[in-house]
């Protein structure tokens, strides 16, 4: 569990680094230049996703709570909508004239899902973890740049296309789903 609780808190301390400390980030830039601020970051937040990853696979898996099925169906639902929200996050889509912040909404939506379905303590520590975290910085960002201009709409053919990757994104993320969680998707 510590690994899982030291990379959650690399990986969102990192981000919140990002929209706190502009300051000091704006400092470091100038110092090292803009790559190797960028570098460090990402190698931060990879390091962050890897002590996640190998905590909760060795993490004992402590029972808090057990929902009832019936809520399998609308976690499911609420993971593929944070999956879309997510990839919707790094191109041009009409979501983003409706939500300022798409890419945090969908962990969000994806975390409560997770909540739902897991009711392990490692899962609370993680996804409760991220759900809390994923808020924060919503509204860090939005103290941090104000007023929201809303994009332009793009062509619906965009929105077809971002629709396509989705579902290939989270075909990819059921299939690596045993690999990186240790559990199928399909599982019970």
């Amino acid at each position: 569990m510590t690994l899982l609780v030291a990379g959650l808190l690399l990986f969102t301390g990192s981000h919140l680094f990002m929209s706190v400390g502009a300051g000091a980030l704006d400092a470091l830039r100038q110092r090292l230049g803009a790559g190797p601020v960028k570098g460090l970051l990402a190698m931060l937040i990879g390091g962050g996703l890897a002590l996640i990853v190998v905590g909760w696979r060795a993490s004992e898996v402590l029972w808090l709570y057990a929902l009832p099925p019936l809520v399998r169906a609308p976690a499911f639902a609420l993971i593929a909508c944070g999956i879309y929200l997510m990839v919707v996050s790094g191109r041009a889509s009409r979501v983003k004239r409706v939500l300022r912040h798409p890419q945090l909404t969908g962990v969000l939506l994806w975390a409560i899902a997770h909540l739902l379905l897991n009711g392990d303590l490692r899962s609370v520590a993680l996804f409760g973890g991220l759900a809390l975290w994923s808020v924060l910085e919503i509204l860090l960002i939005n103290r941090r740049d104000g007023p929201w201009v809303r994009p332009e709409a793009p062509p619906l053919a965009t929105d077809a296309v971002t629709a396509l990757v989705a579902v290939l994104v989270l075909g990819a993320l059921v299939w690596a789903h045993p690999w990186l969680a240790g559990v199928s998707v399909y599982v019970g």
